[in-house]
């Protein structure tokens, strides 16, 4: 099984990368993939750069030129409900583009053509992450003395709907927006619900594993400076053990 990892930041991967062995790079359409054996599994690594269209971009090439059998997109999100915190984890089992708005041809969300608000992720696959997820915060103690220097206490894992779009959620009438039209998203991001979109159209099982940097309120100025160290500092890590627990599990 060759699986496809994507981040939307460079940042979220270098430690995959770091850790590939018999290590191939094709570089083709301005992005960089990183081929080889990562814990005795075969992988392709990339950053998929911002946005919806270049992480469907990415997705496609993964899937058409690089033939991967499922595709694993980790990073960074931002939280939209209060239970989250800093350092939490969500696993979407849902994705919804909160800024597709096709009204009055379609209904608010419905992806064009789909008769879809969201796309769902497999069940297997949401089930394979979840024990990956828990393995990660049973086994790496060492890293969770590293997140407690930082007051990232107990991080804990969620099961949720993940909402994608092209802009930025950082003020209170935008997230607002999101909680009363969809209530059940936990985090947003931008570029999720594209890979979704790709995979389902290609039949290419996926999963979207998300660490959460920020509380995607209007304090994000104030809170910049951490969400910026956890997105340089931490980030990877979060991505390299939980990738690392579930190669684990594929054996």
């Amino acid at each position: 099984m060759k699986l496809g990892i994507m981040g939307a930041m460079h940042e979220e991967v270098e430690g995959i990368i770091t850790h590939i062995e018999q290590k191939k790079i094709t570089e083709t359409s301005n992005r960089i993939f990183y081929e080889g054996l990562f814990f005795g599994k075969e992988v392709v690594v990339v950053f998929s750069r911002w946005g919806k269209v270049a992480a469907a971009i990415t997705a496609t090439i993964l899937i058409q030129d690089f033939k991967v059998d499922k595709i694993i997109f980790t990073g960074i999100a931002g939280a939209v409900v209060p239970d989250l915190k800093l350092g939490d984890i969500v696993i979407g089992q849902r994705y919804f583009q909160h800024d597709m708005d096709a009204r009055p041809l379609l209904k608010r969300y419905e992806i064009p053509l789909t008769g879809k608000t969201s796309i769902v992720a497999p069940q297997n696959e949401v089930e394979f992450a979840t024990n990956a997820v828990h393995n990660f915060l049973k086994n790496s103690k060492e890293f969770r003395k590293e997140l407690a220097e930082h007051q990232i206490n107990a991080p804990s894992m969620y099961l949720g709907d993940i909402a994608s779009g092209d802009l930025f959620v950082s003020g209170a009438q935008r997230k607002a927006n999101i909680n009363k039209n969809l209530p059940s998203v936990l985090c947003v991001e931008m570029e999720g619900a594209a890979v979704a979109q790709v995979c389902f159209d290609f039949s290419v099982p996926f999963i979207v594993i998300r660490s959460i940097s920020d509380t995607a309120n209007e304090n994000f100025g104030i809170d910049a400076k951490n969400a910026l160290y956890f997105s340089e500092k931490l980030a990877a890590k979060y991505s390299f053990f939980i990738m690392k627990e579930y190669v684990k599990l594929l054996e």
